[in-house]
């Protein structure tokens, strides 16, 4: 890829709420950082239903917090109170979602040392044998199943506490567009294969083929896979999912040095 004249625009498609620490990071290296949420996370409503499993979870013996967003929901579906949730062993899906339950004030049991999803945790020796133990999983509407039915088929009881929905927000396209149209937009960065969906609805039929050739940072290889099926010419695989490996994945494609996962 040829560095412009110009600062290096990169798309930063994390809800508006999450957006603020990878748009500076971003910015810190004389990018241009173009906001564009393709996703917005809130609460689940009625509410009724997650008081009701809050009221039961003594019930478990352990709680899965699948990410960041799954920890911030269900403590704000509990008025920020930790207490029904101190007493129980507790896993988090990647170092990002440990360290929100830590900052939290509670102690996490379970997390992969390698690893930021549902299969890396599984994986854990401690997983294994589970025959005849409950499992709450903290999560937002559905999610991937395959945790729980991998818990389940080793004999452990599953159920689910749904915090938050996941939606495409309304967001002006009108500058996206105008960037796409001039070539101006320089590297993509998705963190999820809802955003992902979303930003090509957002953007529109008209403007597709130009959104399909720019460079595409994501953080799996499920989301590469999903890229690649919608016709995603130039993929990349950030080593992890943290901002900072991000941009420093933007910084080796525009550098023309990435010599990893790229398609």
């Amino acid at each position: 890829m040829n560095i412009p004249s110009r600062p290096v625009a990169v798309l930063v498609t994390r809800p508006a709420h999450q957006a603020a620490h990878l748009a500076e990071l971003v910015e810190q290296r004389g990018w241009r950082a173009v906001r564009f949420p393709a996703l917005e996370i809130i609460p689940v409503k009625p509410v009724d239903k997650v008081n009701s499993m809050l009221q039961r979870i003594d019930l478990f013996d352990a709680l899965i917090f699948i990410s960041v967003n799954a920890v911030n929901f269900a403590l704000q579906a509990n008025d920020g109170k930790i207490d029904r949730f101190k007493n129980h062993r507790i896993a988090a899906v990647g170092r990002a979602t440990a360290t929100a339950l830590e900052t939290a004030g509670l102690a996490v049991t379970w997390v992969p040392e390698a690893g930021f999803n549902s299969e890396a945790l599984l994986a854990m020796p401690e997983l294994q044998a589970i025959g005849g133990r409950s499992f709450l999983l903290v999560r937002g509407e559905s999610g991937r199943e395959l945790l729980a039915d991998t818990l389940r088929a080793r004999g452990a009881t599953v159920e689910y506490l749904e915090v938050y929905r996941r939606i495409q927000p309304e967001c002006d396209n009108t500058f996206v567009k105008q960037l796409l149209s001039r070539r101006e937009l320089d590297v993509i960065t998705v963190t999820s294969v809802e955003a992902l969906e979303n930003l090509t609805a957002m953007l529109g039929l008209q403007i597709q083929d130009k959104v399909l050739l720019v460079p595409l940072v994501v953080i799996s290889e499920r989301m590469r896979n999903k890229a690649r099926a919608m016709g995603f010419k130039r993929i990349v695989i950030a080593d992890s999912p943290s901002d900072a490996a991000i941009v420093e994945t933007v910084s080796t494609v525009c550098n023309g040095e990435y010599s990893g996962r790229i398609e």
